[in-house]
């Protein structure tokens, strides 16, 4: 699996590029304002076009390039935060200087299958195995994403060894480095955040490496250690 990480301009999110080992097809989590052309140039350099496209939440410096990205590519968002593709900016109470241009809603929006929160996961592109987990908090249809694989990051400093098959999690903007996702937003819940970090605590494995909405990755053991927010929650 080869997993890049891209920097959208706009609050600095975090957009990744998925690539099972000899597909063509990509899969883009959470491309933010300003992070289209950048995907671009990483698919053209790898020979690649988009498989889908995969929204961890709805918030617009996670979701404002879908359309630009996806083209008639699927692009898959939890059904709680599925109203928020209508007006993502508006949703959030944002303000909209950050989020230059008219929204472009995708043509092609699925809600996340069932098989995907199934024990074993499932794909949404071919050889890409995801497992969903429903995390609300930060928005209702807040949801991270596990998977399993040997992972290349063309020297991206992402917390994989290269060479070994590491668990990993697609935290969105519910766990950082050092973190954890704000509860104070239209539409947030910190007792929802709260019930949400006390079940990740418990859930899962302390290997797993967190490749999260904003910032470094890091990894649970690491964050189980230093991070003052999730160690609050008992």
């Amino acid at each position: 699996m080869e997993i890049i990480r891209i920097v959208a301009p706009v609050l600095e999110a975090n957009c990744y590029v998925i690539v099972p080992e000899l597909s063509t097809k990509a899969l883009i989590v959470d491309p933010g304002a300003g992070a289209s052309q950048a995907v671009t140039s990483v698919l053209e350099q790898g020979q690649w076009t988009v498989g889908a496209v995969l929204l961890t939440h709805g918030h617009p410096d996670h979701v404002w390039d879908a359309a630009a990205v996806a083209h008639d590519a699927p692009v898959y968002i939890a059904q709680a935060d599925h109203y928020r593709l209508e007006d993502p900016v508006g949703h959030t109470l944002a303000t909209r200087l950050l989020f230059t241009g008219q929204w472009n809603r995708p043509t092609n929006v699925q809600i996340l299958p069932p098989a995907l929160y199934a024990a074993g996961g499932a794909q949404l592109i071919e050889g890409c195995v995801l497992q969903a987990l429903s995390t609300p908090g930060h928005t209702e249809g807040s949801t991270v994403f596990f998977g399993h694989s040997q992972v290349q990051t063309h020297g991206q400093d992402l917390g994989f060894n290269g060479h070994n098959s590491q668990a990993w999690m697609l935290s969105g903007d519910v766990i950082f480095k050092g973190s954890v996702g704000r509860s104070d937003l239209q539409g947030s819940s910190p007792q929802s955040m709260e019930e949400t970090l006390r079940m990740l605590k418990v859930t899962v494995a302390p290997e797993t490496v967190l490749l999260p909405g904003h910032g470094p990755a890091t990894t649970m053991s690491q964050e189980l250690i230093t991070n003052q927010f999730l160690n609050s929650v008992r």
